[in-house]
């Protein structure tokens, strides 16, 4: 099994993206802390899936985007585990709003959620693996860091900045035997999906050559592949999975 003996994080990971990739990572062999928020009937939903399966995950909600938060729950990886091997930054939220009306409290949140976040589990997670000479890191971005979209400033801004962020962890922690890359999704079939009006997915699937949304196991795959000793010589790099979206 690829992931026999580490041990991984995963933010957002009780539903859609998140879990997909806590599922492929539990079945590979490692052991997985699954961290939520407020999904806490998703993650004990998904930890019965596994357990049925003979597979143990740790449930681990704490606020990602608060610095003690992630500080105490890295050292509670670390008591019992000993080491941490595998990061994915998958946690995110929304605020829409066009500029002009957007509030202020939207545009901090969703840059708190969605990129001051990774950062410090980023920079949490970095401590340990430059200790251990190893480690990989994903961090989840979204095509709106690249085409940008209308009422989607603060998320378009967070996401470009996770971009930024994994090219820099790449070029500082390559030398202590990490890898940072980054993957962006398409319009993947998640609960942040479903909140699109039918004449949106309409005019979304327009955009897909594929023809259909993703699903999360197939990020769950590129996540999953970027992760692993298959991926060893890909670093600082930006796997975009979306169907060849024309932005």
């Amino acid at each position: 099994m690829k992931f026999e003996g580490k041990t991984a994080l995963v933010t957002g990971g009780s539903r859609g993206i998140g879990a997909a990739v806590v599922k492929r990572l539990a079945r590979e062999g490692a052991h997985v802390y699954v961290n939520y928020r407020r999904g806490k009937r998703d993650a004990d939903n998904l930890a019965a899936e596994l357990a049925e399966e003979g597979l143990t995950v740790s449930l681990l909600p704490f606020d990602v985007a608060n610095q003690q938060a992630v500080e105490d729950a890295m050292a509670q990886i670390l008591s019992e585990r000993g080491n941490i091997d595998l990061l994915v930054n998958n946690a995110g939220i929304t605020r829409d709003a066009f500029v002009a009306m957007m509030p202020q409290d939207a545009w901090d949140q969703v840059l708190q959620t969605d990129l001051t976040a990774p950062f410090l589990t980023c920079r949490a997670a970095a401590k340990t693996m430059m200790r251990q000479q190893s480690g990989a890191i994903v961090n989840i971005s979204s095509t709106t860091a690249v085409s940008g979209r209308p009422g989607q400033s603060n998320y378009a801004a967070a996401k470009g900045g996770v971009i930024a962020l994994t090219r820099t962890l790449a070029l500082e922690l390559a030398k202590y035997g990490i890898r940072a890359n980054c993957v962006i999704p398409g319009f993947v079939e998640t609960d942040m999906l479903k909140t699109l009006s039918p004449k949106h997915k309409k005019e979304y699937l327009g955009y897909i050559p594929n023809g259909r949304f993703g699903q999360p196991e197939e990020i769950a795959n590129a996540v999953t592949f970027l992760l692993s000793d298959e991926a060893s010589y890909i670093q600082g790099q930006t796997l975009t999975v979306d169907g060849g979206m024309i932005h």
